[in-house]
């Protein structure tokens, strides 16, 4: 179990600004990383972004929060969806179409989560097609054709009715999906529906899944939420569930085979069969994102006779709370070689007094990491966005000692709004001015097969393309992909 005790190596960062005087091109500050490319969003709050090549094209696919805005491609007001980008020449990205999605505000509406896939490399699917996967609010998950990305067609709803969605997780291989949703029968807004997509004009529920404590029927207090998911698929048969946000994580590694074809039924037992070990985080802090390292060779360990490629999971929290009125949220580096006695090994986080990160405005602090494992980064680096402060290279060959590398903070634009402080909240915590203040919120981040890196900003500023320069691009393994 991780315990605040094992709070320790906070990376002293070297946190050297490199101010630029070139504020209109899209750059606060950065170091190691230079902007490539850049596009509006139509000035859409946004949230997760993922990358696909089809033919000869790359194509974005943004998820957002829920808002109400003007598309210029149609002349009309709507209601913030899945935006479709053209980034072949990251110079130039061109906005392709706008999906529409659930009404309302922030969380209660818009699409935030997006997936695709090719139907060449699904099992069951059209191979000449594309499919995007992608929440409708927090009431339905939906399947469309993307083949023509000027022109997607609904294809399917996968299921409907449901009471919160959130960060889905697609096997492309197998057709796997490990949908976030709230069955109204369950006691939780967020547990998973794991699906077979692998004709994704037909979807087949496999089951429902949780913590125990969730399931219908159950008593007492109801265990954190989930968040999202991660998978290996069948050649590592494990599944990574991250639980809770700001407090109260939950890490649960689970048997993939077992979860897919052992039984169904939500009893305690059924649940917990699956599993093969849970890690309770400290009680400040969540895990958003929990992203494996499999095979990792540990350089100080080469000469040992044991533990010289080990196992990783890399968690991240999210901050939630602006002017950091909460814990501190960060990474975490688990040790999961021995997965029944997974332990914390080392933390990384942006120090602060960097850049006065708590009275700057906004949030402060880290929100998810990269997703995709292509092997330009995988094993060495990793991106995390960090809200205020930008988005944040680190070089994870040494897990037990991450260290920052480089880092791109966006210049606010006319675009850029401040984020309301939900009502909730409200005389709830000691707001100062600053909960008012305007600034960038990076708030997703995401790499392609090429190597460029794409973030995404809730407050509005849009999506920035990046590429790595100076040392940190000599840890990837570019492969001639970015010139």
């Amino acid at each position: 179990m991780i315990t605040s005790k094992s709070i320790f190596l906070l990376a002293g960062v070297t946190a050297i600004a490199i101010t630029s005087s070139v504020g209109a091109q899209g750059v606060e500050s950065s170091k190691n990383m230079t902007l490539e490319g850049y596009n509006d969003l139509q000035a859409r709050t946004a949230y997760q972004p993922t990358i696909q090549k089809q033919g000869n094209r790359w194509i974005a696919y943004i998820g957002h929060h829920g808002d109400n805005k003007l598309n210029p491609l149609t002349g009309k007001m709507e209601d913030n969806g899945t935006s479709i980008i053209d980034v072949t020449d990251v110079k130039k990205p061109k906005y392709l179409h706008h999906v529409p999605g659930e009404e309302g505000l922030a969380e209660q509406g818009g699409s935030q989560m997006v997936r695709v896939c090719s139907g060449a490399t699904l099992p069951k699917a059209d191979k000449s097609k594309f499919y995007m996967l992608r929440v409708y609010g927090n009431q339905a998950h939906e399947i469309w054709d993307v083949t023509t990305p000027e022109s997607p067609v609904l294809l399917t709803t996968i299921t409907k009715g449901l009471k919160g969605t959130h960060k889905n997780f697609w096997e492309c291989d197998t057709g796997i999906a490990y949908l976030v949703s709230g069955n109204p029968q369950w006691r939780t807004n967020r547990m998973t529906q794991v699906y077979d997509l692998s004709d994704p004009a037909k979807p087949v529920f496999i089951r429902d899944f949780g913590l125990v404590g969730q399931q219908p029927g159950a008593s007492g207090d109801v265990p954190v939420q989930l968040h999202g998911v991660m998978s290996t698929g069948p050649k590592g048969n494990r599944v990574y569930f991250g639980y809770g946000t700001n407090t109260n994580g939950v890490i649960q590694i689970v048997d993939r085979d077992k979860l897919i074809n052992g039984p169904k039924d939500p009893t305690p037992e059924n649940l917990l069969y699956p599993q093969v070990s849970r890690i309770d985080m400290p009680t400040m802090h969540g895990a958003h994102t929990t992203f494996p390292m499999m095979g990792v060779k540990v350089p100080e360990f080469s000469k040992n006779l044991l533990g010289a490629s080990r196992d990783f999971i890399v968690v991240t929290n999210e901050a939630i709370q602006k002017e950091c009125l909460e814990g501190r949220q960060m990474v975490w580096v688990v040790d999961a070689t021995n997965e029944k006695r997974a332990f914390g090994v080392a933390n990384w986080g942006v120090p602060e007094k960097t850049g006065n990160y708590c009275s700057k405005g906004g949030r402060f602090g880290t929100h998810s990491s990269n997703e995709n494992m292509t092997d330009i980064y995988y094993n060495k680096l990793m991106f995390f966005s960090y809200f205020n402060a930008g988005v944040r290279a680190v070089d994870m060959r040494d897990p037990f000692a991450p260290k920052e590398v480089g880092f791109f903070i966006p210049a606010m634009n006319k675009n850029t709004v401040v984020l309301e402080t939900p009502i909730t909240q409200r005389g709830k915590l000691p707001f100062t001015a600053a909960s008012e203040r305007k600034v960038i919120q990076t708030n997703n981040v995401e790499v392609d097969d090429r190597g460029y890196i794409y973030i995404v900003d809730r407050a509005n500023t849009g999506m920035h393309i990046l590429s790595l320069t100076g040392p940190a691009r000599s840890i990837a393994n570019w492969n001639a992909a970015v010139k």
